[in-house]
């Protein structure tokens, strides 16, 4: 080799993480990622004091330091709310390891009871009353009787709301981001 050539590779070997840098700021992008669900205005949830479904009174504080999956809707519940629950539970289960630092909550909007047997396939699914009807509006679409997933954070904000037609495959995917890159909770 001679000196022009040892010294055009030197200089190439330092410049080319500069173009790489160059090319890629400046309109090479991979394939950008979106998730699933929509995110809201981060809003920390307020008059979280109710009764679980035995009449214990519960607050939904005592969660705080975990993912929530809410479903919000009546005692009575139709396919929607099954399948939702559904898939709140099996996004769950697909947590794996992190099943732990995720809570399942359905906020029950009427005095009914769910059915026995619908529990019962819910195992672990926390059944909750507000203590004030206010609590309701704080997650849009509730009162509109639309059939939703949310997600609050494990400082208490509500973040995320999955569409009324959830892909149970796309909700699986956020929660995994989710928690991949939470350092709390």
């Amino acid at each position: 080799m001679t000196s022009r050539t040892k010294l055009l590779l030197l200089l190439g070997f330092f410049a080319a993480p500069m173009i790489a840098a160059w090319v890629s700021y400046s309109g090479w992008h991979p394939e950008k990622h979106k998730n699933y669900g929509s995110l809201l205005t981060v809003t920390p949830l307020a008059h979280t004091a109710g009764t679980l479904l035995d009449g214990t009174p519960y607050t939904l504080d005592a969660l705080k330091g975990k993912w929530l999956m809410v479903y919000v809707g009546e005692a009575a519940c139709d396919a929607a709310c099954t399948t939702l629950l559904y898939y709140m539970r099996q996004s769950h289960i697909s947590q794996g390891k992190d099943q732990e630092r995720v809570e399942r909550v359905w906020v029950v909007t009427d005095a009914g009871t769910p059915l026995p047997a619908l529990l019962k396939l819910h195992t672990g699914l926390r059944v909750w009353r507000a203590g004030e009807p206010v609590f309701f509006d704080q997650f849009p679409a509730a009162r509109t009787g639309a059939h939703h997933i949310y997600v609050v954070d494990p400082l208490g904000n509500l973040m995320l709301r999955f569409p009324e037609n959830a892909d149970p495959k796309g909700i699986i995917k956020d929660m995994k981001l989710l928690l991949k890159a939470s350092q709390i909770g």
